[in-house]
């Protein structure tokens, strides 16, 4: 029986407005040691999300993180997975689109986040070791 996302993905997920700045999504994304935010749009009914990447790029380009907002740098053309996706299929899609997280929607609500890292925990047969909690 292959394994599914919803075997894989985390149900921890951080939900940030798109005026939140990139600064604070960062802080929110540390805390929870995750690498995504989900962006929702109450007013647009969208979802996006940013990435450790989205915002690591911003810095990189040199644009402040206290005025530079989510919505300006959530990733453009979201893929979005469901519970039943194989493991297989996650991957598949993670790979053509070259990005590393996937938003879990059941009936267009998220419900989890799948990253790479949590795929190939599943794969893997080494033990999970905990990180470090930083002091």
């Amino acid at each position: 029986m292959p394994m599914l996302v919803k075997d894989a993905m985390s149900t921890v997920v951080l939900t940030i407005g798109p005026a939140h700045t990139l600064r604070q999504a960062a802080r929110l994304m540390a805390a929870r040691r995750i690498g995504s935010a989900v962006v929702l749009d109450n007013d647009t009914c969208g979802i996006g999300i940013l990435t450790e990447r989205d915002i690591l790029n911003s810095l990189g380009a040199g644009e402040n993180p206290d005025r530079e907002t989510a919505q300006s740098h959530t990733t453009p053309d979201v893929v979005f997975a469901t519970p039943d996706w194989t493991l297989d299929e996650a991957a598949e899609a993670m790979v053509r689109g070259g990005f590393r997280h996937l938003i879990v929607l059941d009936d267009r609500e998220p419900v989890g986040v799948v990253s790479v890292r949590d795929i190939i925990r599943c794969w893997s047969d080494v033990p999970v070791r905990a990180a470090p909690i930083p002091a």
